[in-house]
């Protein structure tokens, strides 16, 4: 007899969806087909014309608007089913998802184009304990695969070449604009769906422990989905890899709730810290990326004050009137990775050093570790 989702464990089941593109769009049309009620979107971009081939949930309004993907799939998903709740994150999850918010998860699901952004996603999975499902397309090809903390693991299965390689975005727009200018009709569609069922699918089994561990169900875990739309053939690729010393799935453990928020400053916070523990000394440490104070301009050392986030420092440049058109290479940065006592801005807040709400902090009190969650 076949294992079918229980109705009850699927409408209780959170689930995180990263990506709101051809395949965002197709697993969350999917799962709140099969009753799923609590799901986070997460996108950081807008809609576009050339989405509109290719995306279920778009209109053509919603490009001549250029309203942002989560914005609509907010409102398209409720139209959908009114008692579907969706909590819409417009960021990117290297740096705007918390990971208390993703500990709060039992899946994610991974619709993203690049590698850089999957490592991202393993890494907050792989540090709250959270299994992730994988899902990539191109043309008439996809695959799909499963990571699962102390079983599976991505940055693990990428190799030296693969980390190399990294930093590329190879989105699927690209390739929808190569087949237009070649005369083609997109694919994308076609392989979106088939790999956004077998996520979805996956998902739900990942929702279902008991039945996994029983053997009434079966992960790809340790396998790689892979479908070739053009001769119309599957094959399931062992795709396991998890190496104890990889600092990447390092899990975090254990949490402790706490008071913070990103609205503390950091005066505030090394307080708080101090305090909680009886310490001396306090440090926060910046795990995902660094603060910028000033760049500095190698050809005349003409110093130029930033005070934002490492990732956002390209954009600084851009807009800055005197700064526009020099490249990064002609500079260097002055940035912290570590807040402490001596942190010159003691009036700076949590969020102006690019810390998302929710998120869980990495603290030394007199140097031993803590990991303190934040509230929202």
């Amino acid at each position: 007899m076949s294992q079918s989702f229980e109705q009850q464990q699927v409408a209780a089941a959170r689930v995180m969806v990263v990506g709101c593109g051809a395949l965002g769009n197709e697993v969350l049309k999917n799962l709140v087909l099969l009753g799923v009620e609590h799901i986070v979107a997460v996108d950081f971009d807008i809609v576009e014309v050339g989405n509109l081939s290719r995306s279920v949930l778009f209109s053509k309004q919603d490009a001549d608007a250029r309203r942002l993907k989560v914005e609509v799939i907010a409102e398209r998903l409720k139209a959908m089913n009114p008692a579907v709740e969706v909590k819409t994150i417009c960021g990117d999850i290297a740096y705007d998802v918390g990971l208390g918010l993703l500990r709060q998860m039992d899946v994610v699901i991974g619709c993203v184009d690049s590698r850089w952004a999957r490592y991202c996603i393993n890494r907050l999975c792989m540090r709250a304990g959270v299994p992730w499902v994988d899902g990539g397309i191109e043309e008439l090809e996809g695959t799909a695969r499963v990571f699962m903390p102390g079983k599976n693991c991505y940055a693990c299965n990428l190799g030296p070449e693969g980390l190399k390689d990294m930093a590329r975005r190879m989105p699927c727009s690209g390739n929808i604009r190569r087949q237009e200018q070649a005369g083609h009709a997109p694919t994308t569609s076609v392989v979106a769906s088939v790999i956004g069922a077998v996520e979805v699918q996956e998902a739900m089994k990942l929702v279902h422990r008991d039945a996994l561990e029983q053997g009434k169900l079966t992960s790809l875990c340790g396998k790689m989905f892979y479908y070739d739309g053009q001769h119309l053939t599957t094959k399931l690729i062992d795709f396991q890899a998890y190496d104890d010393d990889c600092a990447m799935h390092d899990m975090w453990m254990p949490i402790q709730p706490s008071a913070l928020t990103v609205r503390k400053t950091v005066g505030e916070t090394l307080s708080e810290i101090r305090r909680a523990f009886g310490a001396q000394q306090a440090v926060v440490c910046l795990e995902n990326d660094c603060f910028v104070d000033y760049i500095v301009e190698r050809s005349n050392d003409r110093k130029t004050q930033v005070m934002r986030p490492g990732h956002a420092v390209e954009q600084f440049v851009e807009c800055d009137k005197v700064l526009r058109g020099i490249p990064l290479s002609n500079m260097y940065q002055h940035e912290y990775r570590e807040i402490d006592e001596l942190f010159p801005y003691p009036l700076c807040t949590l969020s102006q050093l690019g810390i998302p709400a929710n998120d869980v902090l990495h603290v030394l009190a007199d140097g031993q570790d803590y990991y303190l969650e934040m509230v929202a």
